[in-house]
């Protein structure tokens, strides 16, 4: 435990929201900053990397929108999570907060910004999320992951920095990493994953899929996928039928390097797998969670096909037929996905943890200081973080 003041990062308890915190958290550390996280109960399964070195701080989060009781019940929530947060901020008097959306993001950031602490939101979707559509107004900057942020208030862009999204250290290295090369009748390594949420239409689909291929095409494909518990057997005994060479797992504790090695992935286009895919390069198929608030996800996967990285297909249109029909277009014309695999990189943003750690620290520096010193405060920071990212490059 230390007296020296912290940057408080608060984050819901989910991968969206935790991984680029984590990534802030790499960065910052690196600095010799210290840093607290602020979340929820559900962070319990985020107990790894840089989060495993720092401090955490737990509070209530209620939820916004539903029925009148549960409307009432999650204002209760959030409520109780400001005073918490309160507490918090008047105790540690930390010098920046950043939040990176999620219900536990809103009450600290709202309190930071009550007390007068510089706060910054980060959002890692196309659509600004709800809870940081409320904290806009209150917050000293906004980052942002894509190039255009939607829901965003007329009056709160002039606090807009693309940062881009940041990425764990175990993907942003994938950055060098050649797309593997696949041959007119080579083998086509396909990785498919659901998200934190899990798929099960993907585990209905992707065996149809490929059982309909004709055989000689089947022959060149080899599967890795995550899929739901209640799916595993099932899922398991479709690709043995089918004698597809095929690795089934309810999660997968390589997937960096599984990525890696893809050459096609099929996958939901949350904002941190669209940013580790454009980050690695990898080429997809991705098929946006139709229930995702303000249909955020398809937004992302648009932006991805945008600018060539992948196709979206939108659930209802996620056929046994359809995508047998691009698999086997993509078996007989591999360089389709090679040039979509360099298409990809173009919306990566390797250094987007540097950005925005550069970001909260030029509001770390006082506004009592004089500017010079300010100046240097941010630019010895700046190469330190420099020389860092260069050395994961080499």
């Amino acid at each position: 435990m230390t007296d020296k003041q912290p940057i408080i990062l608060a984050a819901g308890g989910t991968g969206g929201h935790i991984f680029p915190a984590e990534a802030l958290a790499e960065a910052l550390l690196t600095l010799g900053e210290r840093v607290i996280l602020v979340t929820d109960k559900r962070f319990a399964h985020f107990q790894t990397g840089a989060l495993s070195k720092i401090e955490k701080r737990t509070i209530r989060a209620g939820t916004i929108g539903g029925s009148l009781p549960r409307k009432l019940l999650g204002a209760a929530g959030l409520l109780l999570g400001v005073l918490q947060a309160r507490r918090i901020m008047r105790r540690l008097k930390p010098k920046v907060v950043v939040g990176f959306g999620g219900y536990p993001s809103f009450p600290t950031v709202f309190a930071a910004s009550g007390l007068g602490i510089p706060t910054v939101i980060h959002e890692q979707n196309s659509v600004l999320g709800r809870a940081n559509r409320l904290l806009a107004p209150r917050v000293s900057r906004i980052a942002t992951s894509f190039p255009a942020t939607l829901m965003l208030g007329e009056k709160d862009k002039g606090k807009l920095c693309m940062t881009g999204n940041p990425v764990r250290t175990s993907v942003r290295a994938l950055k060098d990493v050649p797309y593997p090369s696949i041959s007119q009748d080579g083998k086509m390594h396909i990785l498919v994953t659901g998200g934190s949420q899990g798929a099960s239409v993907f585990s209905q689909i992707v065996p149809a899929a490929v059982a309909a291929l004709p055989a000689a095409l089947r022959a060149r494909v080899r599967i890795d996928q995550q899929c739901r518990e209640i799916d595993l057997e099932v899922t398991k005994a479709a690709y043995q039928q089918l004698g597809v060479n095929a690795d089934i797992a309810v999660f997968f504790v390589d997937l960096p390097a599984r990525l890696a090695g893809s050459h096609l992935v099929i996958a939901r286009s949350g904002a941190s797998t669209v940013s580790e895919l454009a980050a690695a390069g990898r080429p997809a198929i991705l098929v946006p969670l139709p229930t995702a608030m303000d249909n955020h996800q398809y937004f992302n996967a648009n932006a991805f096909e945008d600018v060539g990285g992948g196709w979206v297909m939108t659930q209802d249109g996620f056929t046994a037929a359809s995508l047998s029909a691009r698999l086997e277009a993509f078996l007989t014309a591999p360089d389709t996905l090679t040039r979509a695999a360099e298409n990809a990189k173009k919306l990566g943003s390797p250094d987007a943890a540097l950005k925005l750690a550069e970001l909260v620290l030029s509001l770390v520096a006082s506004d009592e200081w004089p500017v010079a010193s300010k100046d240097v405060y941010v630019a010895s920071h700046h190469s330190v973080l420099s020389a860092r990212h260069s050395g994961e490059a080499a």
